[in-house]
């Protein structure tokens, strides 16, 4: 296969995966979006399974429960029936029917601590997560309000160490093949690796330059970071640190504050990436979109 039409396939289905997560919340018509995208409805449909081995019927269903599950945790105040509504599902019924097919018990028992033991399991499938013995109760988040920003990714599935420096090995290449010189390097979380299994996350290592104009390799994808208020945690750690703080901020903290979180996904700055370095270290900002 050229190298041309396989960028264009990664292309359009990245685009297709961004836009269903983005407007999840609303009742997608595959139709209308094969004229949005100007692509033939069927050929959009293999392509989409070639990229990520699932169609897109799957997809946009995984991706509602996943948020469904995470604000049933995190948004204390809203019913289940409006956490539905917010993810996508017309009726209740239809709601419960799937959720307790993915999670095995009911939202309202998940809501009640179910999700607790499911949460447990899926942070046992990291070793270094497991073995982590960071504390986090001291940490204080700054709210601070961001605006919407540009960057360019590669994606892939799964949380694994190997996988995941491959892929930011190659965002380094592009980098150095831009020469760019100012620019943030992120990991974007679309996907709760607490909640959702670590072979199902998807993985975004991303670059935002911060003058567009340097950037001559247009072969990277970019999309928009949403803007808005968001609460920043200064981290440092180890491999294994990161996944077990993010258990803490949607298990500890959220719940014991008085936000609520969004549809947004979570990201993190790196100043530090363990990712890049030797040594397997990190030093980051963690940005938790947030509401009352």
């Amino acid at each position: 296969m050229k190298q041309e039409t396989l960028d264009k396939k990664i292309k359009i289905s990245n685009d297709l995966m961004f836009y269903f997560y983005k407007y999840i919340d609303t009742d997608i018509n595959i139709d209308e979006l094969a004229d949005h995208f100007k692509i033939n409805k069927f050929y959009m449909h293999k392509i989409f399974k070639e990229v990520f081995g699932r169609n897109i019927y799957e997809s946009i269903k995984s991706i509602r429960l996943q948020k469904a599950s995470n604000l049933l945790l995190t948004n204390k105040y809203s019913t289940i029936s409006e956490i539905a509504n917010e993810c996508g599902y017309s009726s209740q019924t239809s709601f419960i029917r799937a959720f307790k097919e993915r999670f095995s018990m009911t939202p309202n028992s998940w809501r009640k601590g179910g999700y607790k033991q499911y949460s447990h399991k899926i942070l046992l499938q990291s070793p270094t997560a497991k073995a982590s013995t960071a504390n986090f109760e001291l940490i204080q988040p700054q709210i601070v309000k961001i605006p919407q920003q540009t960057g360019y990714y590669i994606r892939h599935r799964g949380y694994g160490y190997d996988q995941s420096k491959l892929t930011w090995q190659k965002i380094q290449t592009w980098v150095y093949q831009n020469e760019l010189k100012d620019y943030k390097e992120m990991s974007l979380f679309h996907d709760n690796p607490t909640i959702t299994p670590l072979d199902e996350c998807h993985y975004v290592a991303c670059v935002i330059p911060n003058d567009e104009n340097e950037v001559k390799d247009q072969r990277l994808p970019k999309f928009n970071i949403s803007g808005g208020v968001y609460a920043k945690f200064d981290l440092e750690g180890k491999r294994g640190d990161l996944l077990k703080f993010i258990h803490w901020v949607y298990h500890e903290w959220l719940p014991k504050s008085d936000y609520q979180t969004t549809t947004k996904p979570p990201y993190a700055i790196y100043h530090k990436n363990h990712y890049l370095n030797e040594d397997q270290e990190f030093s980051i900002s963690f940005y938790l979109s947030i509401r009352l």
